[in-house]
């Protein structure tokens, strides 16, 4: 017999670690040659790792939210022949497919020891009266420790007082709480609910919440909301989508913002770049790579429209609506995930009037889209209703000042509610 041990691949990206993500065996699990034993994840990438050998498990390196190093140990398995170990990188598959949540091993219970016998029963002494309250007489206790007990839904009657005479005392009650025993119902049949549960935080959600970390802890933000009057786009958007060919996707307003921000940042090129913190370096893009934020069964991602400046407004809408799904489908590629020069942010409909968006470390700017509503405007004698709807747009303060933002959104302002700008050239 002889063993296997595979180790961590070398995952691409420059990275030096990975997180484990998902096992697909176990100790004592018999594998195959290519079967998918663990799965890894780095940068929004799950990445899948198949064994190369034929064998049993014999050690799992660590735990579903552990990172392991590349070239570390991951998998140790026998084998029939002295095989050794894996020095190449093994074949991996990339996937955007969620994770599956590995269930914990049930910890096997101790079994109880036999009972030695019991010794013969002594006489039982002649009972003693106690003075005790009969069953329906009220419990002792102050006031504020009823109206503790109502509150925490308690019946005083389930709970043993260590006051003088037996009096409840406030600390009796949150014994009685804290041992887990189910409250009485509280007026109107409802109870109070103390039950607590752990979540680790693993695979995209913690890449999620490191990313926003490292975003508001080293960008100073600053958030510049305006109010834009969509009326006329809204009226040229359903127009075009009536007359759309069977071939062209309906029309939202992002595509219309992507051509928008596309003519605002060739006046304004400072706000399509990205800042290197560690060597204080901007790089401004001539290329506008545009993120499109996308919430996904996983978590969220930002699928990248690239060259959004070489494209009109049917093939903005085209490549938006493919690369989210392929981001909801699991099957969007690592660069199609990654790149981007400027972000946009919508919830649509759920948008609300004012949001303050996180930038997309390493980039200086991010469009937030908030929802359209008609709303009464003051158009000089009278009130009108118009379609009206908030950006709410955040800055790298470093690189962008308060006035540069203010001037690069009222220029997408001018766009969206005068959309035949949009498309004119030069």
């Amino acid at each position: 017999m002889g063993e296997f041990i595979i180790k961590m691949p070398d995952v691409g990206e420059g990275v030096a670690e990975a997180e484990l993500v998902e096992w697909h065996v176990k100790a004592g699990d018999p594998v195959r040659e290519d079967m998918v034993i663990a799965a890894v994840m780095t940068d929004k990438a799950t990445v899948e790792i198949p064994s190369p050998v034929n064998g049993t498990v014999i050690w799992l390196a660590g735990e579903i939210g552990d990172r392991i190093a590349v070239k570390a140990p991951l998998v140790r398995i026998e084998t029939a022949g002295d095989v050794g170990e894996s020095d190449e990188a093994q074949p991996i598959r990339i996937s955007q497919a969620p994770v599956a949540e590995t269930p914990k091993a049930e910890i096997a219970k101790p079994v109880p020891a036999a009972p030695a016998p019991a010794p013969a029963p002594a006489p039982a002494p002649a009972p003693v009266p106690v003075p005790a309250a009969a069953p329906a007489e009220k419990p002792l206790a102050a006031p504020s420790v009823r109206l503790f007990a109502r509150e925490s839904g308690v019946d005083l009657r389930q709970v043993q007082g260590s006051g003088p005479a037996g009096r409840i005392l406030r600390e009796d009650v949150e014994q009685f709480l804290s041992q887990g025993t189910t409250p009485a119902p509280m007026k109107g049949g409802h109870v109070r609910k103390t039950a607590t549960e752990e979540i680790k935080l693993t695979g995209l959600r913690r890449r999620i919440a490191e990313k926003m970390v490292l975003s508001t802890s080293r960008i100073p933000h600053i958030t510049y909301v305006e109010e834009v009057d969509m009326t006329a786009l809204e009226e040229l958007r359903a127009t075009m989508n009536g007359d759309r060919r069977p071939d062209h996707p309906k029309l939202t307003v992002l595509p219309f913002l992507m051509r928008a921000l596309v003519k605002a940042i060739s006046e304004q090129p400072e706000v399509n770049a990205t800042f290197d913190d560690d060597t204080g370096i901007i790089t401004r893009h001539g290329a506008v790579h545009i993120g499109i934020a996308t919430q996904t069964p996983a978590g969220l991602t930002v699928p990248v429209v690239r060259h959004a400046e070489a494209r009109g407004i049917w093939d903005c809408a085209a490549e938006m609506n493919r690369l989210a799904e392929a981001a909801r489908s699991g099957t969007a590629t690592r660069d199609e995930l990654s790149g981007s020069t400027i972000t946009i942010s919508s919830l649509g409909a759920l948008g609300g009037i004012v949001s303050t968006p996180v930038i997309n470390h390493p980039e200086v700017a991010i469009i937030g889209v908030n929802k359209i509503a008609t709303r009464p405007v003051w158009d000089g004698t009278q009130f009108v209703p118009r379609k009206m709807m908030n950006l709410s747009s955040s800055f790298d303060h470093r690189i962008i000042d308060g006035w540069d933002a203010a001037i690069f959104v009222q220029r997408v302002r001018t766009l969206l509610e005068t959309p035949a700008l949009i498309f004119i050239e030069g």
